[in-house]
Formats: structure tokens, C-alpha cells, sequence
């Protein structure tokens, strides 16, 4: 066994950005959607919708996104109590987004430059299906009209279609547009009610903008903005649940509309940066070239049995043990396959670290 110490020049820090699918099974897309009764009509009901892949009662089942409704008056939802107005399930949604994203209970959500939505819907990823964070330009969600024209309006992110994006403290957001990978169809690609929404990487989340969603004519053409929306028909009486978050998922799996029976398509990628610390091991022509293997010394002399490995040594080394100052060995990278190593002979090993 010999040593050596590392110098400065032998450490390089490298940082890789990996992308993949969000969905179950690494789907590229999600074109099947189903929810839960039990869900439902359970104590997170009136709060958000869990969407599945498939029918929750099957095996494999797992949530993919969720669905929420949030309004800043508390509308859509049943009062907690009909003595206290305004508190509701929606009220309380927007409170934490509006916490969560903005970071001031006074703020106001702005979709576009100047359109201020007193409503959203939320879609927010499960945790589960990423593991740091969404990869802009790589959302492309269609959505179903109610028109009696078959129509779809697809949704994507202006990530390419901007040199910086809007921040809210330390966090990205960028406005969901009419397009697709990250670029808009037409102009700006905002409706007539500002965009479409925010569409948020870091907390994996997207706020799709109520107003835009609800306007009348619909999108239009298949693929193109007409600064409409796909009639949503979002509904504020409060004293009952309006469901405006199933009107939504109905739109999203492509319900609505004559004869829609085949399902839409909502594409989504998750980003990863993964450090790698890559450590040099550098043997000289004049190093390593002994072992202390008792095998090759005498034990009644302590000479060297085989004379040849005095003048002319070869080892064989498999392994690289690495040390801390205190000798404690802390990591063992192994070799492919033993190297041949004599007076003749320097090799460069390099060792990967990932954190």
C-alpha cells in the first residue's frame, strides 16, 4: 500500500443538467386522466382534485398532478361557517398560493403585464414525480373547448420568448401562453384578459388565469390564438361548491365538446443539476511500483524472496483508497480491471464523486 497527498490542482468541480418525463412509467406524455371519489368527497375534496394516470382502485395507480380553484374573495366554495362571509376553501387556496409565491398577504397575482385575476386554477406536480424541479419550454398542456366546434387551445410556457423571467423574490415564473415548447403561436400569445396564466418551475406549479380560461368565443382555430379562452364558465355563488375544479379536469382530459372521446395531451419535463466532484490520481513513472504484500518478503529475514522486484517491480493496482488527514479511510473507488504498473509506466486515474 503507498500513499500520496492530493494537491489543489487534482480537485474539479462539474455541474450536468438532466432532464426527463414528470409522469409515471417515464411517459413522454399524460393522455389518460381519472380521479377518486374517495378523494373527492373525503376532507381534501373541497380543497383540490388529485389526478391519476388510472382508475385509482388499479394497481399502479399513482397521483400525477392535483387541481385546485382559489379566489380571493372566498367565492365558489361553501362558507366554513354561513355566519362569517368570504371564508371558504377557495379563499383559503389563494392565501397560500399568494403566500407560497408571492410572499405578501397584500400582493395580487398579475397575469401579463399589467391584468390582475382575482382567480386562478392551480396545477401543482406531485412531489413525487420529479426531483428538483420543471424544465422550462418543455410544458405543453391542450385544453378543450366547450364551443359546439370541436377546438383546442394549447398552453406552453414563454420561456423561449423572453431574455429573463419574471421573479418573485428568488423564485422564477414565467406566463403561460397560447403555443407550444416554450413559444408562442402569435404575438405574445396572451389572451384578452392578460396571459394565461404563471407558470412557476422552482415550486412545480402552474396558475392557470380564470378570466382567460372563461371567455366565451374559444379558442378559435386549433393551434392558434385568438385571445380568447375555452369557456370555461367558471361559477361564484357561494353557499354551495360550484365545481369549478371538474369543470376544469373535463377540459383538461377532453370531455367537453361533441364527440371529443379521444383524450389531450400534457407534455412535461423535469430538471435535475447533478455536482460531480471529479478527482485526479496521478502515478508517476517513480511511484507505486512496490508493494508491501507480505507475501513477497522473507518472514525469518525480511529480505525480498523475488530478487527481480528490486530492480525491476510491477505491480498491479485495483483499487484507490481515499483518506482523510486522520489516515480514516472515507471512500474506495474501484478500477474496471487491474493497470500494469512499473518504472516504465504512469497512469491517470480519474475518480467521479456525485452528490
Amino acid at each position: 500500500m503507498s500513499f500520496k497527498r492530493f494537491e489543489q490542482e487534482d480537485f474539479v468541480i462539474s455541474s450536468d443538467t438532466v432532464t426527463s418525463t414528470v409522469w409515471s412509467g417515464f411517459q413522454p406524455s399524460l393522455n389518460t386522466y381519472h380521479t377518486s371519489s374517495v378523494q373527492k368527497e373525503g376532507s381534501s375534496g373541497p380543497y383540490y382534485l388529485n389526478i391519476y394516470q388510472k382508475d385509482s382502485t388499479e394497481n399502479g395507480s399513482e397521483i400525477q398532478f392535483s387541481l385546485a380553484f382559489a379566489d380571493s374573495t372566498g367565492r365558489g366554495s361553501v362558507l366554513f361557517d354561513s355566519s362569517v362571509p368570504q371564508k371558504s376553501p377557495s379563499r383559503t387556496n389563494y392565501g397560500q398560493y399568494r403566500t407560497l409565491v408571492l410572499e405578501d398577504e397584500n400582493a395580487e397575482f398579475t397575469f401579463g403585464p399589467s391584468f390582475t385575476g382575482s382567480y386562478f386554477y392551480a396545477l401543482s406536480v406531485e412531489r413525487a414525480r420529479y426531483k428538483e424541479k420543471l424544465f422550462p419550454g418543455s410544458l405543453n398542456l391542450v385544453l378543450s373547448s366547450s364551443n359546439s366546434q370541436i377546438t383546442r387551445l394549447h398552453l406552453t410556457d414563454d420561456s423561449n420568448e423572453v431574455k429573463l423571467p419574471t421573479f418573485f423574490g428568488t423564485q422564477r415564473a414565467f406566463q403561460i401562453i397560447s403555443g407550444s415548447d416554450g413559444n408562442a403561436y402569435r404575438g405574445n400569445g396572451h389572451s384578452k384578459s392578460g396571459s394565461y396564466g404563471l407558470f412557476l418551475p422552482d415550486i412545480s406549479t402552474i396558475l392557470l388565469n380564470g378570466s382567460a380560461l372563461d371567455d366565451n368565443n374559444g379558442p378559435g382555430v386549433s393551434g392558434t390564438n385568438d385571445g380568447c379562452g375555452i369557456n370555461l364558465l367558471t361559477t361564484f355563488p357561494t353557499g354551495s361548491d360550484q365545481d369549478n375544479v371538474s369543470k376544469l379536469f373535463r377540459h383538461i382530459s377532453g370531455s367537453p365538446g361533441p364527440s371529443t372521446s379521444d383524450s389531450n395531451i400534457f407534455k412535461l419535463n423535469s430538471q435535475e443539476t447533478i455536482t460531480s466532484d471529479f478527482v485526479f490520481v496521478r502515478t508517476r513513472n517513480s511511484e507505486f511500483n512496490y508493494s508491501e504484500n507480505p507475501s513477497f518478503i522473507s518472514g525469518s529475514t525480511g529480505e525480498v524472496i523475488y530478487t527481480y522486484f528490486i530492480d525491476n517491480p510491477t505491480t498491479f493496482p485495483t483499487s484507490v483508497g481515499m483518506y482523510n488527514n486522520s489516515n480514516e479511510l472515507l471512500a474506495v473507488a474501484k478500477l474496471s480491471r487491474p493497470i500494469t504498473k512499473d518504472f516504465t509506466k504512469e497512469a491517470l486515474i480519474r475518480i467521479k464523486l456525485d452528490f
